[in-house]
């Protein structure tokens, strides 16, 4: 079976097309025109590009476009397995490095936990410790008070004793009985020592039942956040194929006229190849994305993610 690009130069001669016509019809560069008829698939888009290239030739010469593209995977199918090799090597290194990237955000997410942690319960401990000392402090202070107050008063009943009371020649008049009781009042205060009841005594503050750790209570980081929806909106402003990869998935292809405007949507990212990088305008969850390349040219594995 001969080749697509000699199938189609054949059928375009006979027609009486040139190049330039043929790509003016198709809206196909006449390079990628030229390229297809040669066979030189290295100046090619990629094959999900080559393949609209050539059902777009098919159907401007009146062809059968599934016929078209049978030709054209007999013709090109060894070339583009090598390249669907490479890019799929390219993928996996990508996501490879995703993983590792997140992997050592998640280790320091954790490290940042366990310093926070460990200064909050160093924190407590010094409280503790402090609180302790403190109350000790006042308990002794408090013991000494009563101590000398207790000295002071057991010196003052020694000092009345000795003196004894005063001796009067008269004889001293009938007391009353106010004063009577005022007396036996006395009388009972000097022969014993007051205390304050110990009940009164200053009480130490104590640790949580569990000691230093009691009552902490470790958020182990933030809430997890529902993933938010990526969105991507290409608007073609020239006729340009795109293959979009969401996730990791399958590749999904589409070929955009201008004024075209086609949505994506994922979790993670996207990566595009652009046949035409300046032939869209793309925004990602409604941000305006730079422009991918100037027009022309193909863009290969442009990733948009969060």
């Amino acid at each position: 079976m001969e080749s697509v690009g000699e199938f189609f130069k054949q059928v375009r001669e006979t027609k009486g097309l040139t190049v330039d016509e043929v790509a003016s019809k198709t809206r196909i560069r006449s390079d990628f025109v030229k390229a297809l008829e040669d066979g030189n698939f290295a100046k090619l888009p990629d094959q999900v590009f080559a393949k609209g290239f050539v059902r777009s030739y098919a159907r401007s010469l009146g062809l059968d476009e599934e016929d078209a593209i049978h030709r054209f995977a007999q013709s090109a199918g060894a070339f583009y397995d090598k390249q669907d090799e490479r890019e799929r090597l390219k993928v996996r290194q990508v996501e490879e490095e995703r993983k590792r990237r997140a992997n050592r955000k998640a280790v320091g997410v954790a490290i940042g936990i366990a310093v926070i942690t460990l200064i909050f319960l160093l924190s407590r401990e010094q409280s503790s410790v402090l609180r302790r000392g403190t109350s000790e402090l006042n308990t002794s202070k408090h013991t000494t008070s009563a101590s000398t107050e207790s000295a002071d008063s057991a010196d003052s009943l020694g000092q009345e004793s000795v003196r004894g009371p005063a001796v009067s020649s008269e004889p001293p008049p009938a007391p009353t009985k106010p004063a009577q009781e005022a007396r036996a009042s006395e009388s009972v205060s000097t022969t014993g020592i007051t205390t304050k009841p110990e009940s009164e005594a200053v009480s130490t503050a104590s640790p949580g039942a569990d000691g230093p750790l009691g009552g902490i209570s470790i958020d182990g980081g933030a809430g997890s956040l529902a993933d938010e929806q990526l969105v991507l909106d290409l608007e073609a402003v020239e006729l340009t194929w795109v293959v979009v990869q969401i996730d990791g998935g399958s590749p999904q292809e589409a070929l955009l006229r201008p004024g075209e405007k086609a949505r994506w949507k994922g979790q993670d990212q996207f990566v595009l190849t652009l046949g035409n990088a300046g032939g869209v305008r793309a925004t990602l969850n409604g941000q305006p994305q730079k422009p991918f390349g100037p027009s022309g040219k193909v863009a290969h594995d442009v990733v948009l993610k969060r």
